[in-house]
């Protein structure tokens, strides 16, 4: 569904992308991992047509797109669904406002389709009866309820979730990240998930991406990353589940 070919970026001197190589298959549920700081977020606006390589190519459904004019881009991303890392909810609308927005934008439904559009969205993600709320009168875990259904309003192919659960308490975690992967074989979406969380990714993945110095350097179901002869994916997955982090240039 996505393949990424020798993808290159940079900002100024900083490389960020120095040769990645990524077959995402239609109907998975993949994700990225690696150090804060790698490029995880930058790959997404890649493969969003956000960001454009500086060499390599993005293969959409097996069309090169990596040359796409912004307006076709705009009509590819009509395909997309994206849950940025803090929801990005609009908040002057009520919870149906806000996903009926993209509706309103995009499409030529009638109000009456809309609206049927809106309480299928927010019945899937349980928040119906909160409909008329605001934002602000949200928890964090509605919130991410929320902006899921808005990233659903469009029926799309594909979905990008960016960090889907900072900021929230384990449990919450749990939870958000059960309705997304119950949301993603629901409508078998093709799922691209960043994260920190190790143990929900081995938990929730059918693949897991390990980004490291601009290259992916494991890729494979969770029970290959766990034991993945990699230097870099073994210390990082034994510094996870210890509560901490490895620091840039230690070994194992």
């Amino acid at each position: 569904m996505v393949e990424l070919v020798d993808l290159h970026k940079s900002f100024g001197e900083q490389k960020v992308l120095t040769g990645v190589n990524l077959k995402i298959s239609r109907g998975s549920l993949t994700f990225i991992m690696g150090r804060s700081g790698t490029g995880k977020s930058v790959l997404l606006k890649h493969i969003i047509g956000l960001l454009k390589p500086d060499r390599g190519k993005i293969i959409i459904d097996g069309q090169d797109v990596t040359e796409y004019s912004e307006a076709q881009w705009q009509r590819l991303r009509r395909r997309f669904g994206f849950l940025f890392q803090e929801g990005a909810l609009f908040d002057s609308m009520t919870v149906a406002e806000n996903v009926a927005f993209p509706l309103i934008e995009h499409t030529s439904l009638s109000w009456r389709e809309i609206e049927k559009r809106v309480q299928e969205k927010l019945s899937v993600v349980g928040l119906l009866e909160d409909r008329d709320k605001y934002p602000a009168e949200l928890s964090g875990g509605m919130r991410k309820r929320a902006a899921l259904a808005r990233a659903l309003a469009l029926d799309p192919e594909i979905i990008l979730f960016d960090e889907p659960t900072t900021g929230l308490d384990p449990i919450l975690q749990v939870s958000i990240m059960r309705l997304i992967r119950d949301t993603q074989r629901q409508f078998g979406l093709t799922g691209i998930v960043v994260t920190h969380d190790v143990s929900i990714a081995m938990k929730a993945a059918d693949f897991i991406a390990v980004l490291h110095e601009g290259q992916i350097v494991a890729f494979g179901p969770p029970e290959e990353i766990r034991g993945s002869p990699h230097p870099f994916v073994k210390q990082f997955l034994q510094s996870a589940f210890e509560g901490c982090l490895p620091e840039e240039g230690s070994h194992v």
